[in-house]
């Protein structure tokens, strides 16, 4: 399997040498699509100074934190989201000829994959932790890639659970995009904003406050203000990612022993 992924990557870095024009638009995309964000986030913050006792440094600084877990696990994992739309064309049936755990295979099908994304998450990180004032130490730094390795872990398990309803329903693509649109646009800013409905759906039902809040409260010394918890149950977020992540898997292989095709 470890060869079979070597190659895959193989196959990624050799057509984005192949296709290069293609490859600077999508980096270009992911630069527009974040700057975007980040703007929108300054311009937010020029009206409002604090934002329940957020400044703009300390949310730069939460965004960059859950940027860089979801660049990771796009470079990853990305391929999960396609998995309703093999199903709906019965391409999916392939996989079960081949001697490879399915989920495995889902994940190296060459699709022109390449870690940009991650990369820019990686550096907005590095600036976002010096402006906020963050303190380093090499306790800090492994804190912090652990919890980018739990959020992507998070992003993987939810993205997982979504694309194994598709073995009943067969299209899930407006909870996807509900999924998706949720994390987007809610994590840019403190849970401890939104009404508690909401804050209970991203910290207990679909974690998504564990990929930058409660790490973010901790490392930045902030009192949670949402739930009234203490800072350290951010770093939760690792375990929290592997439960997800595991229980999501257990998910797909009952799916795989319910799928039957769809008859195309």
């Amino acid at each position: 399997m470890l060869a079979a992924y070597l190659q895959y990557w193989k196959i990624n870095l050799l057509t984005m040498a192949e296709y290069r024009a293609d490859f600077f638009m999508w980096l270009g995309f992911t630069i527009v699509y974040h700057g975007t964000a980040l703007a929108a986030l300054a311009v937010t913050m020029m009206r409002f100074p604090s934002m329940n006792g957020w400044s703009l440094r300390e949310m730069f600084f939460l965004y960059a934190l859950w940027m860089a877990a979801h660049e990771l696990h796009n470079a990853l994992f990305y391929n999960v989201m396609y998995v309703p739309e093999y199903i709906r064309e019965g391409r999916f049936d392939r996989f079960f000829v081949r001697p490879f755990d399915t989920l495995f295979q889902v994940l190296t099908v060459p699709s022109r994959t390449f870690p940009d994304g991650f990369i820019l998450g990686v550096v907005t990180l590095a600036i976002a932790t010096g402006v906020a004032h963050v303190h380093l130490s090499l306790q800090t730094v492994l804190v912090i890639a652990a919890v980018v390795c739990g959020g992507a872990g998070i992003d993987l398990g939810i993205s997982l659970f979504v694309a194994s309803l598709s073995f009943w329903t067969i299209r899930v693509d407006t909870l996807r995009w509900a999924v998706m649109s949720l994390e987007q646009d809610f994590t840019r800013y403190p849970i401890s904003i939104y009404t508690r409905a909401v804050r209970v759906v991203l910290a207990y039902i679909l974690p998504f406050a564990f990929m930058n809040y409660f790490p973010a409260s901790y490392l930045l010394g902030k009192h949670d203000a949402a739930f009234g918890l203490s800072p350290q149950v951010g770093l939760l977020t690792p375990l929290i990612g592997l439960l997800w992540s595991g229980c999501s898997y257990l998910f797909w292989r009952i799916g795989i022993n319910r799928y039957q095709g769809t008859g195309s």
